[in-house]
């Protein structure tokens, strides 16, 4: 199981190999907000998404027989460009499974960086099967995008970062907001928190019609999804919380929140409009929680991160004009 010694070792791998993101800010956030918001951009790691910190824990930690033979990897884009771009540091062949309607960007860039990638429809078809059959005819390392204790304690360096970034804000309690797939990125900030920042109190953020893990942690038990697709924050949709991920999110973080896909593209573009930074939808919910659901918390800070930047450019101009729209409509406008 994960923990804040596996979490110490994986930072050390890291070091060197992923980037250090900053912590952002920006009093117009801060006034839509009512409270300090902190952006912890991730978007700006190697590949664009924290996906990378896992991928290289995990591979890192791989004898180097099991490099030699090659991973395999499921993802709907970020963990697969992760897993492709560390794998090619380490001579490793790669194989991604990736759902057939995943943006082509995130497809391309995906063989780009030199992986096979093997398509397959999300909505009949089990990814899981698909690459353990996958793993084991043609003996490769199975590298779960969340999953997997060195996954979660590569992911876990965020909390690592984002804890002494904040400490040196001044900032030393506070709710941090998290974009919530099958848990990974979530629970491993969670881990890291609860060893060097206990004040910080984690909470999951996911998109309206996929909060598996909102009502997992209100039941106390693991709720699945009715569907596996049809959002525009396909980087964080997933079946259900993770059999590793769960426990610890239940132990340690606060309920869930849940937002929009309106307030998703709005967040894209006043994260551009004030950080000048690139999100995509799945990137940009936990932003969306902290601006437009101010009733949800009462924490004086709020960090988010910003988790993803791989967005086509259609979607990208859909949120922009989305932002425009809702700054028409409001006695607050978006833009000065």
């Amino acid at each position: 199981m994960t923990d804040i010694a596996l979490i110490d070792a994986a930072a050390a791998r890291l070091s060197g190999h992923a980037r250090c993101t900053p912590l952002l800010s920006s009093p117009f956030l801060d006034a839509i907000a009512g409270r300090q918001v902190l952006v912890k951009a991730e978007c700006l790691q190697h590949t664009g998404s924290f996906k990378f910190r896992g991928a290289w824990s995990a591979l890192s930690a791989l004898p180097q027989p099991a490099l030699k033979s090659g991973v395999i990897a499921y993802s709907s884009g970020n963990h697969a460009q992760g897993v492709a771009m560390a794998a090619r540091a380490f001579g490793a062949p790669a194989v991604i499974v990736m759902p057939a309607d995943a943006p082509d960007v995130k497809i391309e860039t995906t063989r780009a960086l030199g992986a096979e990638v093997v398509l397959y429809d999300r909505a009949t078809q089990d990814r899981d099967a698909i690459g353990t059959e996958l793993a084991q005819t043609r003996g490769l390392t199975l590298v779960k995008p969340f999953d997997d204790p060195q996954v979660i304690a590569g992911q876990a360096s965020v909390g690592l970062e984002l804890a002494e970034q904040a400490a040196r804000s001044g900032v030393t309690s506070g709710e941090v907001l998290v974009c919530c797939g099958g848990g990974g990125l979530t629970s491993g900030i969670a881990l890291a928190l609860e060893a060097r920042a206990p004040s910080f109190r984690v909470r999951p953020v996911e998109p309206e019609g996929f909060d598996d893990v909102a009502r997992s942690l209100r039941s106390g038990r693991i709720e699945r999804n009715a569907r596996t697709s049809g959002s525009i924050c396909d980087a964080i949709i997933t079946p259900q919380p993770g059999d590793l991920t769960f426990p610890i999110l239940h132990r340690l973080c606060g309920p869930g929140l849940v937002v929009t896909e309106e307030d998703c593209l709005r967040a894209m573009a006043l994260a551009f409009q004030r950080l000048r930074i690139v999100l995509e939808p799945g990137g940009a919910v936990a932003l969306a929680a902290a601006l437009f659901q101010p009733d949800q918390s009462d924490a004086d800070t709020l960090i988010v991160t910003a988790s993803g930047g791989n967005v086509t450019p259609e979607v990208f101009a859909q949120a922009l004009a989305t932002g425009q729209a809702a700054s028409s409509r409001s006695a607050r406008p978006l833009t000065r």
